[in-house]
């Protein structure tokens, strides 16, 4: 098994499991959500990306000559900066899902007892978690050197900011002045200096 394959292996085992306990948790409250807030399309494109992009990565890991045909040639300094960039997209993953704790939805739409969490990663930026998923894109790029994954994860990645507007809205729309004030201080998706 050659190393890209070693490290996405590792990766997806640490992750998977982590993001299957929190979203597990999260739903203890078995409270219905209404995803249909997002849009239709949004509703109808984002998930199948999100899907597309796993199984690539589960092929990639069980059978690399299947994704051969969209291969590029990178240096390997360039995959090494890719596992850099990975390592650190999977904690700031971890410590979102940690801080954002029954919090934790897959739409735009907050639960009832949903808490305005404003610290930890989010001290800095209002969307961490899709930082990090930024974050994981890039690193599964550059580690596969497949295009496929820079791709697909850049549509699933283009998907959710174009989201972040509405879940903003309803965001501000629920903790009023508290969210207009947090937004002030914090940036989107980088910091604000």
């Amino acid at each position: 098994m050659g190393k890209s394959r070693v490290i996405l292996l590792v990766g997806f085992l640490i992750l998977m499991p982590a993001l299957l306990y929190h979203r597990i948790r999260s739903q203890a409250t078995r409270e219905k959500l209404d995803r249909s807030q997002e849009g239709l399309f949004l509703l109808l494109t984002l998930r199948p990306a999100g899907l597309l992009f796993c199984i690539a990565l589960i092929l990639a890991i069980l059978d690399p000559p299947a994704l051969a045909w969209a291969s590029v040639a990178l240096p390997g300094k360039l995959r090494a900066l890719g596992a850099a960039g990975g390592v650190m997209g999977g904690l700031l993953l971890i410590w979102t899902l940690h801080t954002l704790g029954p919090n934790l939805t897959d739409t735009v739409v907050t639960r009832k007892a949903h808490r305005l969490v404003m610290h930890g990663p989010y001290l800095w930026v209002r969307h961490p978690l899709y930082d990090s998923l930024a974050l994981l894109v890039l690193g599964v790029f550059l580690i596969a050197s497949n295009w496929l994954f820079l791709l697909l994860g850049g549509i699933a990645l283009g998907l959710i900011v174009a989201r972040t507007k509405k879940e903003e809205e309803l965001l501000a729309a629920r903790f009023g002045e508290h969210y207009r004030a947090y937004m002030q201080r914090t940036g989107r998706f980088l910091p604000r200096l």
